[in-house]
Order: C-alpha cells, then sequence, then structure tokens
C-alpha cells in the first residue's frame, strides 16, 4: 500500500507536469517571443517599409550613436538621402543595456508594448542592435525609399520615457 501510494505521489508530482511541459515545447519553438531571455526576429516585412539591410563595404557614410541613461539617442534627428548604406556606430555609453531599432512609428509602439511582458529579450533582426553598457555594435542599413524612418530603443520603460529619434530620408 505504501509503495502503491508513492508510485501516485511520484506520478502526479513529476511525471504529469514533465509530460505537459513536453508536450508544450513545440508551441516555444514556433514562437521566437515565447521564451524570455531569447534572441528574436521579425523577419523583413516589417522593415521592409523603412530600407533593407546594407552592405558595410556599400556605406556611403558612417553616423556615429550615442545612447545613454537620460533615455536619449545622440543625434536623435538624422537626415539621409534615398539609396543611402548608412554605417551607424552605436555606443551605450549608459550602465544599462540599450538597443537601437529602425521601424516605423506604429511598429515601434506595437513592438515596445510586446518587450514590457518580455524583459531581457535581444534582438536578432537586421535593423537592430542591442547593445550592453560600455559596448559598441554596428547597423548598416540601406534606405531605398524616401520618408519618414523611426528609431527607438524598446528595452522595458526605455521607449515610453522618449528614446526614440527621426531619420528623415530626402
Amino acid at each position: 500500500m505504501i509503495r502503491s501510494s508513492f508510485v501516485r505521489l511520484l506520478l502526479s508530482r513529476l511525471l504529469i507536469p514533465a509530460t505537459a511541459l513536453g508536450l508544450s515545447l513545440p508551441a516555444f519553438a514556433d514562437d521566437p517571443h515565447a521564451m524570455h531571455g531569447m534572441q528574436h526576429s521579425h523577419g523583413d516585412s516589417a522593415a521592409a517599409n523603412i530600407g533593407e539591410a546594407g552592405d558595410e563595404a556599400q556605406a556611403t557614410r558612417t553616423v556615429e550613436v550615442d545612447m545613454r541613461d537620460t533615455m536619449r539617442f545622440s543625434p536623435g534627428t538624422l537626415t539621409v538621402r534615398r539609396g543611402d548604406t548608412v554605417r551607424f556606430v552605436v555606443t551605450n555609453s549608459g550602465k544599462v543595456r540599450h538597443e537601437m531599432m529602425l521601424g516605423t512609428s506604429a511598429t515601434l509602439a506595437d513592438h515596445a508594448k510586446m518587450m514590457q511582458q518580455m524583459p531581457g529579450m535581444a534582438h536578432a533582426e537586421p535593423n537592430a542592435v542591442t547593445v550592453d553598457p560600455g559596448q559598441r555594435k554596428t547597423l548598416v542599413w540601406h534606405f531605398t525609399q524616401a520618408g519618414t524612418v523611426d528609431f527607438a530603443c524598446l528595452e522595458p520603460g526605455h521607449y515610453e520615457a522618449g528614446m526614440k529619434g527621426v531619420i528623415n530620408v530626402r
């Protein structure tokens, strides 16, 4: 009797939850946002409206961008020409992690809301770099269309605090 009770307890406490977890893992594999702390990518659909990943060898201009814990980018506004391939050298001079993501104002705002729910996520898109304190990364972007391209830090709370900027493409 004791042995039977022990086996039932063991099954209910270990095997059933383990089985449930095993059945849920395929869902995580299909959703790159499902796991905290993971890198994720949205593909090219949102980025297509603002240009495309650039080839560093084709860069026509280099722009130094500084990210600060005052929740500001420097510079916060840029002007580039349609057709330019820009090498952004992005430095985090703060003490917390920041990122620079290019997008439309709508996609950035939507993504900022999602990042509130998934803190610690790093981006793997060609239109974004995540930079740890004291580090520097490069983002290369080819601006294919005239108009406005926004950029922002989507670390939780940073976008809401005003860490955003604008690139005017002429």
